[in-house]
């Protein structure tokens, strides 16, 4: 259990109003419980990086801990300038999905949440890396990233839920033209592949609820990769189904295998050297080729002393 004080990152942009009632709740559990924090607010997420930065460098003056407070992407964002110091990292989850703090037992009532964190204990965590980038839940290219982009212009439009998320989806799914053609190597092998998507994962629980035999691995510490293959929209419609049942393993359409490394080296158009790719929800682009691995630091994650079961 860690006893410095707790640096607390929020993106304050991201809904005023919950930011604002989140703070409140969090505030409320540490102060009943004497324990000292301090709030890092970004008014947006392209602020966010410099805030973590801050809460790093009080950490590393005092011994504390960095807590993000957020869904999967602040998270990935904060834990990217913690990792390299190798300090004591919290979640305190507010996001849609909040695959990676589910994955660790972290409760996602707001309140339950801090509670866990006063009496949490450190647990090295695996975390992948997609060139320079790290991602805690999964990194991936061709329809994932475009799909991400979707979803939060609905969502901010609509609001944020799963069921928007859903909708989403299914939109960019029926717009979706583009296919991929990448080069893999791996293990010392080169592969061609066509395919409409390539995705990686680093948490288990989504791997489990896809219906993933690879999510074992996955806690072994391996990545997992998964790839559509050549495929129209009524059939990628069918695999989402087997998807959302957890039935995708039996999918003739899906190549999925785990590795440590892979590289990736997509056909681009003349003259460009990056692709769009995505990392915890957060869409960029990098250059080719692509690099995936599974991280030589673990990052040291404040875990509930008695884990939640995720559901």
């Amino acid at each position: 259990m860690t006893t410095g004080r707790l640096l607390i990152v929020m993106n304050a942009g991201a809904g005023h109003s919950q930011v604002e009632a989140s703070r409140a709740a969090i505030r409320a559990v540490l102060d009943a419980h004497g324990r000292a924090y301090q709030f890092f607010l970004a008014d947006s997420g392209s602020a966010l990086p410099q805030q973590a930065e801050l809460a790093v460098q009080q950490a590393r003056a005092e011994g504390g801990a960095v807590i993000a407070a957020g869904g999967d992407g602040t998270l990935n964002t904060v834990a990217q300038a913690v990792l390299p110091h190798g300090l004591p990292f919290g979640v305190l989850p507010l996001g849609t999905f909040n695959y990676f703090a589910r994955a660790h037992g972290m409760p996602e009532d707001i309140t339950a949440a801090t509670e866990a964190l006063l009496s949490a204990r450190i647990q090295p965590v695996q975390v992948g890396l997609l060139n320079e980038r790290i991602f805690l839940v999964n990194a991936s290219l061709g329809l994932y990233p475009t799909l991400l982009e979707d979803r939060e212009a609905y969502k901010a439009q609509y609001g944020r839920s799963r069921l928007v998320a859903l909708w989403a989806g299914l939109v960019t799914l029926w717009r979706a033209r583009g296919r991929l053609r990448i080069v893999l190597e791996h293990d010392g092998q080169r592969s061609k592949l066509r395919t409409s998507m390539l995705f990686v994962g680093n948490n288990a629980l989504q791997l489990a609820q896809l219906g993933l035999p690879s999510a074992q691995q996955v806690e072994q510490g391996a990545l997992a990769a998964l790839a559509l293959r050549r495929t129209g929209l009524f059939t990628v419609l069918l695999l989402l189904l087997r998807g959302a049942i957890g039935q995708l393993h039996t999918a003739d359409k899906v190549l999925h295998f785990t590795f440590q490394r892979i590289s990736v080296r997509p056909r681009l158009p003349y003259g460009r050297r990056r692709i769009k790719v995505a990392t915890d929800g957060e869409v960029g682009w990098m250059s080719s080729p692509l690099v995936f691995a599974v991280a030589p630091q673990p990052l040291l994650l404040l875990c509930p002393a008695t884990m939640e079961t995720p559901a």
